[in-house]
C-alpha cells in the first residue's frame, strides 16, 4: 500500500510550503548517506522522503494528491524520478531550478519539460475478431493540452513576456554554498520552468499550466491473428508532456476471449464432437462448428475415442503471416449410461455376434 506522503515527512495536511520544505530539509540532512552510515535503510528513506516532497512541494501535484491519493497522481501521468540509487535520485532532481535538492546538494530537478507519461487499457477480442482483425475504440483519461490556452498556459488575448530570470535563454546557473561545500548549479530556470517565456495572465482554465486532464477516446486497428497478453503501441497517443516536451505512448493490452467451442493452439483450433457409440462404429456424418459456418465432416466406421479430422485452413492467421492454420474435429465417442429394456437386449445380441 503506498505511504502517505505526509506522514513521510512528519507534516500535517494543512502545512504551508515553508513547513514542507523545512521538514524535508531536515530529513534529506538525516538520511543523506554520506551523513547517516549507521541506518542501513537510510537510503531507502531518502527515496520517500524525496518522493514525498516532490508532490508536497508543488502545488498541483499537491491539490490532485490531496483529492484523488496516489491514484490520481498516477492518472495524471506523474510517476516519481526517485527510483533506483542515491546517485540515481540525485540524477534525476539534478540541474532543474528553485528544488530542495539545490539546496542541500546543490542539485535540483531533472532539466527540461518533463515527457508525457504512459497509458495502459485493455480491450476483449472474440476469436472470430483474430480471424478477420477488428477495429475497436477505447475510452481512458488523459493529460492533454489546454483547450483554451491551447498549451502556452496565458489567458486567451493576452501577451506572454520573455522570462527576465533567464532572459529567455530557459537556464540558469547559480553557486550555492550547501552542507557539503560550494557547488554550481546549472538547470531549468524556476521562473519559466525551462519554456523562456512567461505569461503575463495565467489561463483561468488551466491556471497556467497549459494541461488538464480529459476524458478522450482512440479508434485501436487490432490485427488479425494477435494472442492473448500481447499490446498494441499507439506512439504519441498518451499524457501530453510539459511545454515542448513529447506526449506519451498508449498502450493497449489486448485478451482474446474463451470460446467454448473451440480451444487455440497458436494457428490451430481444436474442437471436440460428441459422438454416440454407434455411429463411431458404423461411420457416418456429423456436423462441426468452425469460425466459418457449420462444416459437416465423416467419421469413419471404426472410429475410437480421440480420433482426429483435420479441416484444413479453417484455422487462424498470424501477425506475421495471413496464412490460416487448421482445425482438428476430435472424437469424442459417447457410451449410452442408461439402456432400456429392448436397447439391451439389442446391445447383447450385438455383443454376442461379436465374438471376444
Amino acid at each position: 500500500m503506498p505511504t502517505d506522503y505526509y506522514e513521510v515527512l512528519g507534516v500535517e495536511r494543512g502545512s504551508s510550503e515553508s513547513e514542507i520544505k523545512r521538514a524535508f530539509r531536515r530529513l534529506a540532512r538525516d538520511l543523506h548517506p554520506d551523513v547517516n552510515r549507521h541506518d542501513p535503510d537510510a537510503e531507502e528513506k531518502f527515496k520517500q522522503a524525496a518522493e514525498a516532497y516532490e508532490v508536497l512541494s508543488d502545488p498541483n501535484r499537491r491539490r490532485t494528491y490531496d483529492a484523488f491519493g496516489h491514484e490520481g497522481l498516477r492518472t495524471g501521468g506523474w510517476s516519481p524520478h526517485t527510483a533506483g540509487s542515491m546517485e540515481d535520485i540525485l540524477a534525476s532532481f539534478f540541474g532543474g531550478g528553485d528544488s530542495l535538492f539545490a539546496d542541500l546538494f546543490g542539485g535540483g530537478r531533472r532539466a527540461g519539460p518533463a515527457p508525457g507519461g504512459d497509458i495502459a487499457v485493455e480491450i476483449e477480442i472474440t476469436l472470430a475478431d483474430v480471424l478477420t482483425g477488428v477495429t475497436r475504440e477505447v475510452g481512458f483519461e488523459a493529460v492533454s493540452l489546454c483547450e483554451r490556452c491551447r498549451g502556452n498556459g496565458a489567458e486567451p488575448g493576452t501577451p506572454i513576456r520573455t522570462c527576465e530570470t533567464c532572459g529567455g535563454a530557459g537556464r540558469v546557473q547559480q553557486v550555492r554554498r550547501t552542507a557539503f561545500g560550494q557547488l554550481v548549479q546549472t538547470g531549468a530556470c524556476p521562473t519559466c520552468g525551462g519554456d523562456g517565456r512567461v505569461a503575463e495572465q495565467p489561463c483561468e482554465r488551466c491556471d497556467g499550466v497549459g494541461r488538464e486532464v480529459r476524458a478522450r477516446t482512440w479508434d485501436v486497428d487490432v490485427p488479425s491473428g494477435i494472442e492473448s497478453g500481447q499490446r498494441i503501441r499507439i506512439a504519441g497517443a498518451g499524457h501530453a508532456g510539459e511545454s515542448g516536451a513529447p506526449p506519451g505512448d498508449l498502450y493497449v493490452g489486448v485478451e482474446v476471449a474463451e470460446d467454448e467451442r473451440f480451444e487455440r493452439r497458436g494457428r490451430d483450433l481444436v474442437t471436440v464432437i460428441h459422438v454416440p457409440a454407434t455411429l463411431a462404429m458404423v461411420g457416418g456424418t456429423v456436423t462441426a462448428a468452425t469460425l466459418d459456418g457449420d462444416r459437416e465432416v465423416e467419421i469413419p466406421a471404426g472410429a475410437q475415442p480421440g480420433h482426429t479430422v483435420r479441416l484444413a485452413g479453417l484455422g487462424l492467421p498470424s501477425l506475421r503471416s495471413a496464412a490460416r492454420g487448421d482445425q482438428h474435429v476430435l472424437v469424442d465417442v459417447i457410451v449410452p449410461r442408461k439402456l432400456s429394456r429392448e436397447q439391451r437386449k439389442l446391445a447383447e445380441r450385438l455383443h454376442e455376434s461379436l465374438g471376444e
